[in-house]
Parts: C-alpha cells; sequence; structure tokens
C-alpha cells in the first residue's frame, strides 16, 4: 500500500468534511421546504375554521347583545315581582290573623250566649216540670181518692175487705 501523505489525508477529511455539509444542508433544505408547507396547510385551516368560527362568535355576540336589556328587564321584574309578593304575603298574613282573632272573639261570644241559652232551657224546663208535675200529681190523687170511695161505695159487701193478690192469711195484716 501506498503511503499516504498528510496533505492527502487533509484532502480526503475535508472532502468528508464538504460532503457531511452538503448532506446537512440538504437536509435543512427538505426540512424547510416540509414546514413550510405543514405552516401553509396549518394557516389555511386555520382560515377556514377562522371563517366559519367568526361569524358564530358574531352571531353569540349579537344575540347577547340583544338579549342583555331583556335579561336584565326580566330581572329587574322579577325582583318587584318578589317584593311585591313579600308586601301582599305581609298584608294577607295581617288580614287572616285579624279574622282568626275576630273569630275567636265570636267563638267566645257564641260559646256564652249558646251557655246562658242552655241554661235558660234547663231552667224552664225545670219550671214547666215542676209546673206541671206538682198539680198532675196532686190531680192523679184526687183522681184516686175519688176513684177509692166510689169502690168502697159500690161494694156492698161488709166485712173484711179482700184485695186481690192478698193470701188469706193476709187479711188481718195492714199495709
Amino acid at each position: 500500500m501506498q503511503h499516504i501523505d498528510n496533505q492527502t489525508i487533509q484532502l480526503i477529511l475535508i472532502a468528508v468534511v464538504v460532503l457531511a455539509m452538503l448532506f446537512q444542508s440538504i437536509i435543512l433544505i427538505a426540512l424547510f421546504a416540509t414546514m413550510r408547507k405543514a405552516a401553509h396547510d396549518a394557516s389555511e385551516k386555520i382560515d377556514r375554521i377562522q371563517s366559519s368560527v367568526i361569524p358564530l362568535i358574531d352571531n353569540a355576540r349579537a344575540l347577547v347583545e340583544r338579549l342583555t336589556p331583556k335579561i336584565d328587564k326580566t330581572s329587574d321584574d322579577l325582583t318587584a315581582l318578589a317584593h311585591s309578593l313579600r308586601i301582599q304575603t305581609d298584608e294577607l298574613q295581617t288580614a287572616a290573623n285579624e279574622i282568626i282573632s275576630r273569630v275567636r272573639v265570636q267563638a267566645s261570644r257564641l260559646d256564652a250566649l249558646m251557655s246562658d241559652l242552655l241554661d235558660g232551657v234547663d231552667r224552664a224546663s225545670s219550671f214547666m216540670a215542676d209546673a206541671v208535675a206538682k198539680p198532675m200529681r196532686q190531680v192523679s190523687a184526687v183522681i184516686a181518692s175519688v176513684k177509692a170511695a166510689v169502690e168502697s161505695l159500690r161494694s156492698a159487701e161488709p166485712g173484711p175487705r179482700s184485695h186481690p193478690g192478698n193470701s188469706p192469711g193476709d187479711s188481718d195484716l195492714f199495709v
């Protein structure tokens, strides 16, 4: 084999370095071209997405702008309604309490009235019972005495009187 001198080795090394740099440049150019194409594709996709999303965002913004006053008005109306309902509920509670107290007063008055009426009816019925029963007893006694007198006059039989239901040995006993 031949002896390679220093200059040849340097020349070979420089050639290898140049080839490596050339290869690296080609790879960098290829990467640049791929990245440029990917950036262009991404830009197109972003433009398409942007063109479809921007109208949605604009519509949403317009909707929010249109609905904001209505929502504010509805919120104010609901607040006023709640306040009005609170006031009416308080008034209704006051009226109900007043009605309940009046009903209680009337119930106590009605109770007293019914108690007085029933006491009066009780006294009247006692008075009527006494007024009717006493003369009835007296009339009954008079009728019984008249009946006894009439029976004693009718019976012509002299001697011991026999009463129905008396046993023969009871004739001497007085009841």
